[in-house]
């Protein structure tokens, strides 16, 4: 299942449209004027399904994960040099990212693809395509791709 995760051009908060192959809108992301990135997910209908938020003050970037209001877990990210990894305690996946920090790889534990993530360039506004092997973890992977995109933004 392929979704593409293009960021709103005009928005006042982090805003973000994920779309099927078939150019149909799955989910809507909305950012929350707060300290730190509150991003609120929906699903096509409008109905709120989950959140990403930044934890502040922290030594290496953590997000909360919500399904829901239910906490789910935490993704952090690792102290590397090179390459980037993110590691996310409640299913055990670990991300790790390429030099340039536009492709990533999300591994189960035993190290097999739960799905790709590639930045695709040249567009106005970030863009990604997230590859994901089975469609129920479709809201994990973009969780964790928001968790991703708003630690680099607060970076740059």
């Amino acid at each position: 299942m392929k979704l593409l995760f293009k960021q709103r051009y005009f928005s006042w908060f982090d805003s973000y449209d994920i779309y099927d192959e078939a150019g149909s809108t799955l989910f809507t992301v909305e950012g929350q004027l707060a300290w730190g990135h509150t991003l609120h997910i929906n699903d096509a209908g409008g109905t709120h399904i989950g959140t990403v938020k930044q934890r502040l003050f922290t030594f290496l970037p953590k997000f909360d994960l919500f399904e829901g209001d239910t906490l789910l877990g935490t993704i952090t990210k690792d102290f590397t040099l090179f390459k980037p990894t993110f590691q996310v305690d409640f299913n055990n996946w670990q991300v790790q990212g390429e030099f340039w920090e536009w492709d990533y790889d999300i591994l189960d534990k035993f190290g097999d693809r739960v799905a790709t993530i590639s930045k695709e360039l040249f567009n106005w506004t970030d863009t990604y395509v997230i590859d994901v092997n089975d469609p129920a973890d479709a809201l994990y992977a973009l969780m964790v791709v928001l968790a991703i995109d708003a630690e680099k933004c607060s970076r740059d």
